[in-house]
């Protein structure tokens, strides 16, 4: 099961910590991607989720959007991801939400066009971190305007001591993390089991 030990080991081996509780991942989950690696997390999330009705995929881009379409293939279902930029081959049509990025100290409007998120969507929301939740609030705001069921959150690493995780499970939504990182310093990250 990739959740825990596999996971965990690559980031132990492969992560980068930086000050700011920054994790950079980027030599297999964000930048570069071990592709094999990433389809196995997709499989993961998959089984997490086989039985929740999920006929939409959704995500942030653009490091999400590589764990969501893993996710999205193994689940045979489409994937959707909300831009953080408006550009002119959008619909007018748009479902839309404020963002604060805790990594780029900035904050996003994230849309999406309507037409691709209808009322009878049962949509699973994917990314590659949680840490404070701001952007799964975004994106599940963005499911409640389109009037469709938000089935959970599957996350690559959740950043456990920064409470988005928590604040998000209090909502009464599922979250399944694959890998929970319960404290980190410059030297060492402890992982929850």
């Amino acid at each position: 099961m990739i959740r825990i030990l596999e996971l965990e080991a690559k980031i132990l081996s492969e992560g980068q910590v930086f000050p700011g509780e920054i994790l950079k991942v980027g030599s297999f989950l964000n930048q570069q991607i071990d592709v094999g690696f990433l389809m196995k997390m997709g499989e993961e999330i998959a089984r997490l989720y086989k039985d929740s009705g999920v006929t939409k995929i959704l995500t942030v881009e653009a490091s999400g959007i590589a764990v969501a379409f893993a996710a999205a293939v193994k689940l045979q279902v489409p994937m959707v991801f909300a831009k953080k930029h408006q550009s002119l081959n959008l619909s007018p049509d748009l479902l839309k939400s404020s963002v604060f990025s805790f990594t780029h100290k900035k904050t996003y409007d994230i849309v999406v066009s309507r037409e691709y998120i209808s009322p009878d969507d049962v949509v699973l929301i994917v990314d590659d971190f949680l840490a404070k939740g701001n952007a799964l609030i975004g994106l599940i705001e963005l499911v409640e305007q389109a009037g469709a069921k938000v089935a959970g959150a599957a996350i690559a690493i959740e950043k456990g001591f920064q409470n988005g995780g928590e604040m998000i499970r209090k909502r009464g939504i599922r979250v399944e993390s694959l890998a929970i990182i319960d404290s980190m310093t410059d030297d060492s990250i402890t992982f929850r089991h």
